[in-house]
């Protein structure tokens, strides 16, 4: 090696040694920052808890919510211990009750809107973004002391957190500090001027309140919420949250405004389908409790979204549904086989051969995203899972089919059911089924 590349390597060690200085001391200075009490969150408490508090406050937990996220299926309420699987690990919810040691029972107002805000507990120790705090930091203070009145309102649970299951280096909660640095907008909720106060109240609930696009934005490679692409659907733990941005072909801009709000208040719109997954839990657990005013707020909010082609994912509306509106059975060719004999034998009795649905209309097959997605993304999570959700009193039920048939059955089964109902040819493979059910 001549001295003139000696030299030059040399020098681009140096330079890389200065700017990991830089970064390191540039990350302590904003740790410290992180770390500290901004001015927007000091502020009056909640003052004297009256009955209409605790009411606001109920109703705003719902609207955020948070019972999805921190109560596990038939556990204590908001005592967390929900898993969250993701490329690097499994995190777990935290508990959120009123008790002191292992909840937020110790917490000050300020302390809780620290975490609202930016992520960050008391002990400046730093919350993962599984915690959408890059969204609740839009909610206003007076709405998030609310929440916190009506979660110390109820009985304090001592369950006692679970701790993630992370690899390095992403197990190193201090470098939080650099991710909120390139990632968090610390920044309340400001309408826009240039439109109605109805879609400005729909926007501060989807977004502030309802974090949708924590299912529903693409994730960047650092997993931070790519903005650019808001509401363009993502896969999100083997289920697919669609487009929900105005687009026509991939998005819900044909949708009616009926649709829209019977599957947001119900999860169920007639020619469109039933929620499934996450999204009949968001419906179960916050959706259907909104007031008729808020839920025609996020419809008219979701038609002033600018449409973002989803490009490959699922178009909206099956062509068969127009066309053969009998629905008369008449299988193609390749229909005829083994995926029509696991639907005659296991599926037929609910959903009918003409996808109408027996008994509940959640069990209609027309025009279900499910069912026109080649890839059947949501389809195998239905089948290996089931649903079981209550929704305005009435309990929606599907057995799952995971331990009585095999990946090429359920393969079968799925394609049959693209095809039939949605008029595509299916893509779903037994390796498909396979993976889904180790995930």
């Amino acid at each position: 090696m001549s001295a003139t590349n000696r030299w030059s390597a040399s020098r681009i060690i140096r330079y890389a040694a200065w700017a990991a200085g830089v970064v390191l001391v540039i990350g302590a200075l904003y740790i410290g920052y992180d770390s500290s009490m901004h001015a927007e969150d000091r502020g009056p408490g909640t003052g004297i808890v009256t009955a209409e508090l605790l009411a606001r406050g109920e109703y705003l937990t719902r609207a955020a919510d948070c019972s999805a996220c921190h109560t596990t299926p038939g556990g204590k309420a908001f005592a967390g211990g929900v898993p969250f699987k993701l490329p690097f690990g499994t995190i777990y919810s935290t508990n959120i009750t009123a008790d002191r040691s292992n909840g937020i029972g110790a917490w000050s107002d300020d302390d809780f809107m620290r975490a609202m805000h930016r992520g960050v507990a008391p002990g400046a120790h730093y919350l993962y973004p599984a915690f959408p705090y890059t969204s609740f930091s839009a909610m206003s203070r007076e709405d998030a002391l609310a929440i916190k009145a009506f979660l110390s309102s109820l009985p304090a649970q001592s369950t006692p957190n679970r701790a993630n299951d992370l690899y390095f280096p992403f197990n190193q909660r201090w470098a939080m500090a650099f991710w909120n640095l390139a990632f968090l907008t610390d920044r309340r909720f400001a309408g826009n001027p240039a439109q109605s106060v109805q879609v400005n109240r729909g926007a501060y609930l989807a977004t502030a309140l309802g974090h949708c696009g924590e299912c529903h934005t693409p994730r960047n490679l650092g997993y931070g919420l790519a903005t650019h692409r808001e509401f363009a659907g993502q896969v999100l733990q083997g289920w697919q949250a669609y487009n929900i941005t105005s687009d026509k072909r991939t998005g819900v801009g044909a949708w009616s405004d009926v649709q829209l709000a019977e599957y947001l208040s119900t999860g169920h719109a007639e020619d469109r389908g039933s929620a499934a997954g996450p999204m009949a839990e968001v419906v179960e657990n916050s959706l259907q409790y909104l007031s008729r005013e808020d839920v025609n707020a996020l419809v008219a909010y979701l038609r002033a979204v600018p449409a973002q082609d989803a490009g490959t994912e699922a178009a909206r509306a099956s062509s068969l549904v127009s066309t053969a509106p009998d629905w008369t059975v008449n299988p193609r060719k390749s229909e005829d086989g083994l995926g029509l004999r696991v639907f005659e034998g296991a599926c037929a009795g609910c959903h009918l051969y003409d996808g109408q649905g027996r008994q509940l209309d959640y069990a209609a097959l027309r025009g279900s995203e499910s069912v026109n997605d080649p890839r059947g993304a949501n389809l195998i999570q239905i089948l290996l899972k089931g649903a079981r959700y209550e929704i305005k009193g009435h309990w929606v039920f599907m057995p799952a089919f995971g331990d009585g048939y095999s990946d090429t059955e359920l393969a079968a089964v799925a394609n049959y059911s693209i095809e039939h109902f949605g008029a595509k040819v299916g893509g779903v493979t037994p390796s498909n089924i396979a993976k889904s059910r180790k995930d």
